[in-house]
């Protein structure tokens, strides 16, 4: 995976660690399966775009596009 990636993943699991969350809360919460949180937060892995916004959200993240 790229730059990117890994950045939101860093993001996502210093989130999730701030809200006190595992990583299993997060994916039940998350509606994903603890599997695609760590690969998610190592930025590694095929997770579609909808996934990864939505693991986002339920730790108080938003993905937003820079162009």
């Amino acid at each position: 995976m790229d730059e990117a990636s890994r950045t939101i993943g860093a993001r996502i699991r210093e989130a999730r660690k701030s809200a006190g969350l595992t990583q299993e809360q997060l994916a039940e919460l998350g509606g994903t399966s603890t599997r695609t949180v760590r690969d998610i937060e190592k930025g590694t892995g095929t997770t579609g775009l909808g996934i990864v916004a939505g693991v986002a959200e339920v730790v108080g993240l938003r993905l937003t596009v820079e162009g």
